[in-house]
């Protein structure tokens, strides 16, 4: 298990955005004792690209109140520090798998604070997203985890073309990077 902390003191963020985004999110692991809660303008998520390195595809599942493809993930529960069990957590509520397993480890791999738009009774706030890359040998057991968040298998030139978020777009050509060259 790893605190935050520990994660971000390890971290080399790449380019200016992420390197104001992590230190926004460093201050805030700083400055309280637990960054998590939903109460917070600016509280830690906990995310994770999942692939199927075999295939070279990834997963995304459509979130309504975003209207847009994204990766899984979300909150930490109440006593929930570790980023990395948290994206697990999320990722196989999400779609069903159960066979989830850091790929290729258990490595931060990059931290976007994300705007969210209020909803209900949620005001606007942002989320400090520390995502991961998690695999699964199994692609075909995915169940969405309801109705309106539908998942897709997407090679990693679908993925970028139907993502709307550049962040992500980073994100996905990041793994992409660690897959091993194909014949």
């Amino acid at each position: 298990m790893t605190s935050i902390r520990d994660l971000l003191r390890e971290y080399q963020p790449e380019g200016e955005t992420e390197t104001a985004d992590v230190a926004r999110v460093r201050e805030l692991a700083e400055r309280t004792p637990d960054p998590y809660p939903r109460s917070l303008p600016l509280h830690v998520t906990g995310s994770a690209l999942v692939v199927h390195p075999d295939s070279g595809r990834v997963l995304l599942r459509w979130h309504q109140r975003q209207q847009a493809w994204l990766q899984v993930g979300g909150h930490g529960d109440p006593g929930e520090d570790d980023p990395l069990s948290i994206a697990r957590r999320e990722a196989g509520e999400e779609t069903g798998l159960t066979d989830l397993v850091p790929w290729p480890d258990p490595r931060l791999r990059h931290v976007v604070i994300v705007s969210v738009p209020a909803a209900g009774a949620d005001p606007a706030h942002e989320h400090a997203d520390v995502r991961f890359f998690l695999a699964t040998r199994t692609p075909g057991a995915i169940v969405p985890e309801q109705p309106g968040a539908p998942l897709r298998w997407l090679t990693f030139p679908e993925a970028r073309e139907l993502i709307t978020e550049a962040n992500l777009r980073e994100t996905v050509n990041r793994a992409e990077r660690l897959l091993p060259d194909r014949p």
